[in-house]
């Protein structure tokens, strides 16, 4: 099997999550890539879903051309997608899976690796989606309470989310209570069943 990098994108509160636990449970064969992150680390966390480095050492990673792609959370601590941790995985035959915003969607779909016009390696994109926008508003306000102003906030940007979909290869509706489709679903994409 040739490998492949299978970006997951969606809205807060649409599952994706979910979606990946699942997918680490059944299949211990995918890789799932670290980020590099200028935050510290918190009181008993490991290196497996963070590499911590300094802003120095970020810094340098950019210069080097080591970072598909990055973003600034929160105004201020950074969050990168290491190209030794994609590149080299694909190259043995893996499938490699990252969950994305829309940023950095953009961001490596563009990326010299991943352009369709030049690039040497294959990239997937599954855009999950919510049955409606209720479900979505359900979901981010189920999980903790939020400031009016913070759910109108999150709706613009589930708005600016959602009109990316179209931009991806797949489109999934994660129907309520059908958790499980969605993730059938989702592996018959992965692995083309």
């Amino acid at each position: 099997m040739s490998g492949k990098l299978v970006l997951l994108i969606g809205p807060s509160g649409v599952g994706k999550s979910v979606i990946l636990q699942s997918l680490r449970d059944n299949h211990p064969d995918i890789h799932f890539p670290r980020s590099a992150t200028t935050r510290d680390k918190r009181e008993g966390e490991g290196d497996d879903l963070y590499q911590f480095v300094s802003d120095k050492e970020f810094d340098q990673l950019l210069e080097e051309g080591k970072v598909l792609e990055y973003a600034v959370v929160h105004g201020q601590k950074r969050y990168g997608t290491l190209v030794d941790e994609i590149i080299p995985y694909i190259d043995k035959g893996d499938i490699v899976i990252r969950e994305v915003d829309i940023q950095g969607f953009d961001s490596i779909r563009n990326h010299q690796y991943f352009r369709e016009d030049d690039s040497g390696y294959d990239l997937q994109s599954i855009f999950i989606l919510p049955e409606d926008h209720d479900q979505l508003i359900r979901h981010i306000t189920e999980r903790a309470p939020i400031s009016d102003e913070e759910l109108k906030r999150r709706i613009a940007s589930m708005e600016i989310e959602l009109a990316h979909a179209a931009y991806c290869d797949v489109q999934i509706v994660n129907k309520e209570g059908k958790l499980e489709e969605t993730i059938k679903e989702v592996e018959g994409t992965i692995f083309g069943s």
